[in-house]
C-alpha cells in the first residue's frame, strides 16, 4: 500500500520502487526425495486420465512410505483408468525395484515396484 499525506501524493517513481520490494519463496528437494516419486506418480495419473478424456479434471496427489504409495484426491474422467498399472509402471521406471523390511539390507530400495501396496 502507497502511504501519502495531504502535501504530498506518491509518484510513479515511489509506485514503481515499491513494486520492486517482493519476497520470492521456493522449495527444492534432491534426488531420491519422496516428493520426487510423489510429483512423478501424480503426473502420470494426470497424463493417463487426459490420454483417455482430454476433458477430465484432475487434482491428484500421492504419498508413499515403507514400501506404500497412495494416490488421493479429487478425479472427474470418462476414462477407465487403471491406477494400480499407472502406479506400478511409474515406480518400476523410477527404479524402485526392491524393498526388505530389514533396517541391515544394504540392497533394498525402500520400494518394490512389484510387492508395494497401492491405495
Amino acid at each position: 500500500f502507497l502511504k501519502s499525506t495531504p502535501k504530498t501524493q506518491p509518484t510513479m517513481t515511489t509506485i514503481a520502487a515499491e513494486e520492486r520490494n517482493f519476497l520470492f519463496s521456493s522449495e527444492s528437494v534432491n534426488e531420491g526425495h519422496p516428493d520426487k516419486l510423489a510429483d512423478q506418480v501424480s503426473d502420470a495419473v494426470l497424463d493417463a486420465c487426459l490420454k483417455a478424456d482430454p476433458y477430465s479434471k484432475v487434482a491428484c496427489e500421492t504419498a508413499t512410505k515403507d514400501n506404500m504409495v497412495m494416490v488421493f484426491g479429487e478425479i472427474t474422467t470418462a476414462g477407465k483408468i487403471d491406477y494400480e498399472a499407472i502406479v506400478r509402471a511409474q515406480v518400476r521406471e523410477i527404479g524402485f525395484d526392491s524393498f526388505v523390511d530389514d533396517l541391515s539390507s544394504v540392497t533394498s530400495k525402500g520400494l518394490s515396484c512389484d510387492s508395494c501396496e497401492v491405495l
